[in-house]
């Protein structure tokens, strides 16, 4: 009998990840013998945990912060891990450590199961230029939207985001974002900006157009500021918690050898935990 795979999340700090909740529920739902561990390694011993990660017993892993960026130099990334500059998903193949970043499909994804023909959109708006935003952008890219207006508080970076991904993407100034809505299918919130704990993202749903759809990667709450204004006006949205659930997908199927489903049970279960006291 073939010793049981298990995969792991790799971060620090790393126990308040919800991974093992939603690879736990795959492997039971799909009667699979394997396992899913949290470990927490700090910065300076995060090299030598995922150079030795076969040897440990290990046949894959998640990578969280703040070990991304590092994850992608250490392993032979996808041009999806590339054009993100940060991998979230290791996984040993022939002999080598590969990598890629599942956040570009956990949002299309997502969005694909909340929101049929979002990408007929036009014109798109995405708030932020972190790493989030490089994720989507490819996402985006990748289904050939053709113009996304990307708003920053600091320009500069929305800039350096257009010379990397090309000229369907323009960068605008956070206080013309007024003067964009109205014309914009799709918005994108990848900030920080109405998230448990941090300042409340100010923006005005009442210009978009009665089509377009309303996204934001924020997760806690499960249902933001921005989310419930897009709701109360019958626009269709796609959350942070869809995204999650979506991402984690390929890195089950690269370990484990089977496709998960995301499911009404296991969203609720996911719920179930944010929400806990």
């Amino acid at each position: 009998m073939s010793k049981p795979r298990v995969a792991c999340l790799i971060g620090w700090p790393a126990a308040h990840s919800r991974s093992p909740l939603i690879h736990h529920y795959w492997l039971r739902a799909l009667d699979i013998a394997g396992g899913y561990s949290i470990e927490a390694v700090p910065p300076e011993g995060f090299a030598d945990f995922v150079q030795r990660l076969s040897a440990r017993g290990f046949v894959g892993a998640n990578v969280t912060i703040p070990h991304k960026e590092r994850a992608l130099s250490l392993s032979v990334p996808d041009a999806r891990a590339r054009a993100v500059g940060a991998a979230n998903t290791l996984w040993v193949e022939d002999g080598e450590l590969r990598s890629t970043n599942t956040d570009v499909e956990g949002f299309i994804n997502n969005l694909d199961a909340c929101a049929a023909d979002w990408d007929r959109a036009e014109e798109v708006l995405v708030l932020g230029a972190g790493g989030s935003a490089r994720a989507v952008l490819f996402g985006l890219a990748e289904r050939g939207i053709k113009c996304v207006h990307l708003a920053n508080r600091t320009i500069a970076r929305a800039q350096a985001l257009a010379d990397q991904f090309g000229a369907s993407i323009h960068p605008i100034r956070w206080e013309t974002i007024d003067d964009v809505l109205p014309r914009v299918k799709l918005l994108v919130n990848t900030t920080s900006l109405g998230m448990h704990g941090q300042p409340a993202l100010e923006i005005d749903v009442g210009r978009l157009p009665p089509q377009a759809v309303v996204a934001d990667l924020v997760y806690v709450p499960l249902e933001t500021q921005l989310l419930a204004a897009a709701k109360a006006r019958g626009l269709q949205t796609a959350d942070g918690l869809g995204m999650l659930l979506h991402q984690a997908v390929r890195g089950f199927e690269l370990w484990f050898g089977q496709r998960p489903l995301v499911t009404s049970d296991l969203r609720t279960l996911v719920e179930a935990d944010l929400t806990k006291v």
